[in-house]
């Protein structure tokens, strides 16, 4: 006979083995719903950057074909007519406003809009405003003008060197002379001031009279 001991190891191993089939046949669905959704969601995934890839070429080809139309005008109603969405409508609305002497209406326009959109990047909503007091110029009082310009040329923002450029021609408007100097000597030695900008900076100080500051570092 065989040992009781055994025989009870084996009836019940052969009772776990049925209850894991059965937990298998009433249960296996949900792996296969596991594997079907990592395949899925890998797919959905590969899909989603592939139609952004897409909308991102089909959006630069738009802007490309109206910016070759003849005419600024043509250019502007081609502009105006491509399909953008998020942050692609403030890139639609900075290239409306490149070209005040044509249309300045139509820049300011564009820049307001731009402004004005809270879904847009702070960043861009900045460069919309410095863009605006320069091309609105004396039409707006200087004092408006400087506190507009203030925000935007605070420590970390993204633009700050160049609002601190236009705030130095502020201050030459303004008959402040020793200001302006001061605040351009500050810039070509500001090491995140562009090339250019502090290379415009030295030439506006020398006209002024006055010497680029020595960056002692």
């Amino acid at each position: 006979m065989h040992n009781p001991d055994s025989f009870i190891e084996e009836v019940t191993e052969e009772v776990r083995r049925d209850r894991l089939f059965a937990a298998f046949r009433k249960y296996g669905w949900i792996g296969a719903v596991v594997v079907v959704a990592i395949v899925g969601g890998t797919a959905w995934r590969e899909w989603t950057a592939a139609q952004a890839v897409a909308r991102a070429e089909a959006f630069g080809d738009s802007l490309l074909e109206a910016l070759d139309v003849g005419g600024s005008a043509e250019r502007r109603e081609a502009l105006a007519a491509v399909q953008a969405t998020g942050g692609q409508k403030a890139i639609v609305d900075l290239l409306l406003a490149s070209d005040p002497v044509e249309d300045r209406a139509a820049t300011l326009e564009a820049l307001d809009r731009l402004m004005a959109d809270q879904s847009q990047p702070q960043s861009l909503r900045d460069l919309a405003t410095l863009r605006r007091v320069v091309v609105v110029s004396t039409d707006m009082p200087l004092a408006d003008r400087q506190a507009a310009l203030d925000g935007i040329a605070q420590p970390g923002k993204p633009f700050r060197t160049l609002a601190q450029e236009q705030l130095a021609y502020l201050q030459i408007e303004a008959g402040d002379t020793a200001g302006a100097i001061a605040l351009l000597q500050a810039l070509t030695v500001d090491q995140e001031a562009s090339g250019p900008l502090r290379s415009r900076a030295a030439q506006v100080i020398t006209a002024l009279g006055g010497a680029p500051a020595t960056d002692a570092g």
